[in-house]
């Protein structure tokens, strides 16, 4: 029976299957995407998150942790020097898998494994759609319609106000000649 055995051997051994999940993780630190199978993926995102996890704190202890999984120097410099900076205020879930579909050779099921705050088509989507704030679009009649009104009212207060100068200079005027 198969009860408590969470772990999807990925058909090797365990140092084969523990070094071929190091190196993906490095290379998705470096690269911050990958392409590989589903499976591969998902086992991969319960071996990296807990180590991005440990690199919020820049500790010397958990440098050592980390380095004992990843065993590459320049994967430990990037992961606490850039990538802790972006996941610092993320409370998990700091990689996402997006299907591609098949392989063509065996027809194995692909997908792309990245970081999450890496994916800058994403975000900048995200930013658009937090700068629209409405989908509804006004006709064009009922525009005309608001315009023409507001043309009409100011050309009526331009006019109230020429005519209010007017009789100011007229009055003035006038006061001018009595007091002569």
């Amino acid at each position: 029976m198969r009860h408590g055995k969470k772990i999807n051997k990925l058909g090797r051994t365990h140092s084969h299957r523990i070094h071929m999940l190091s190196n993906m993780a490095t290379s998705l630190i470096l690269h911050k995407r990958i392409t590989t199978t589903v499976a591969k993926a998902k086992a991969l995102r319960t071996y990296v998150e807990p180590l991005l996890n440990r690199a919020k704190e820049d500790s010397t202890n958990s440098r050592r942790v980390v380095f004992s999984y990843l065993q590459s120097k320049e994967a430990i410099t990037e992961l606490f020097r850039e990538i802790s900076v972006k996941i610092a205020e993320r409370p998990g879930g700091y990689t996402r898998i997006l299907k591609t579909g098949t392989r063509l050779g065996d027809n194995a099921d692909m997908c792309i494994i990245e970081l999450v705050d890496y994916n800058e088509s994403l975000l900048k989507a995200k930013d658009d759609k937090a700068g629209k704030s409405t989908r509804r679009k006004r006709s064009k009649k009922k525009a005309d319609e608001t315009v023409a009104p507001k043309a009409e009212k100011t050309q009526k207060t331009k006019a109230i106000e020429e005519a209010k100068v007017i009789e100011e200079t007229a009055t003035e005027e006038s006061n001018e000649k009595a007091e002569a």
